[in-house]
């Protein structure tokens, strides 16, 4: 299965919040281990936390994704 990043952020709450809302909405994002720096629960990297879903899903995942996104920074 082929997966495709759909966008990133700084924060690991708003990874989980994406992540807990996409699934709602019947996507199938990959997560686990995937969340965070590898072995410091609750950090993202130095370059963020990617969010990533399958291939043929990442078109409609990115457009509620980025509007999930800017309803939590306009919060």
């Amino acid at each position: 299965m082929a997966v495709k990043s759909i966008i990133k952020v700084e924060d690991v709450g708003q990874a989980r919040i994406l992540i807990a809302a996409l699934k709602g909405h019947g996507f199938h994002p990959i997560e686990g281990t995937d969340i965070g720096v590898s072995g410091m629960g609750g950090m993202a990297g130095p370059n963020g936390v990617a969010i990533q879903v399958p291939e043929d899903e990442a078109e409609d995942a990115t457009a509620l994704a980025e509007a999930i996104l800017q309803d939590i920074r306009e919060g």
